[in-house]
């Protein structure tokens, strides 16, 4: 059961353009948003989508595969890790960052008219 230690997988859609990054060393990494979709029906027995959004970090490998592949609304089957960071603002209040990192990213769907 070691391997099952801070382990995320979601299906979700791209919300934005991946950012990406080079870095002095050479390194490439990405940064962009999904949304991931939940359903239920309220006590009257109507039907409710609850919307999540998941920031998430590819380095290396994964960010040039993100850079190539991966665009706004594309599904996409994400496994990583659950990291959190905090950082000053320019204002200097303290910010609260929980992201992603991702390990593997799987692109799910066919072709669509946007693809073409």
């Amino acid at each position: 059961m070691s391997n099952l230690r801070n382990k995320v997988q979601l299906i979700g859609n791209v919300g934005n353009t991946p950012e990406i990054k080079n870095l002095g060393s050479g390194k490439k990494v990405a940064g962009f948003s999904i949304a991931t979709n939940d359903f239920y029906r309220t006590s009257g027995g109507e039907k409710v989508q609850d919307t999540q959004w998941h920031n998430i970090v590819a380095w290396g490998k994964t960010a040039e595969i993100v850079e190539k592949y991966v665009s706004k609304g594309k599904e996409i089957a994400i496994e990583g890790k659950l990291t959190s960071r905090s950082y000053e603002a320019g204002d200097g209040s303290k910010k609260y960052v929980t992201e992603i990192i991702a390990g593997e990213i799987l692109l799910l769907g066919g072709n669509t008219a946007n693809d073409a």
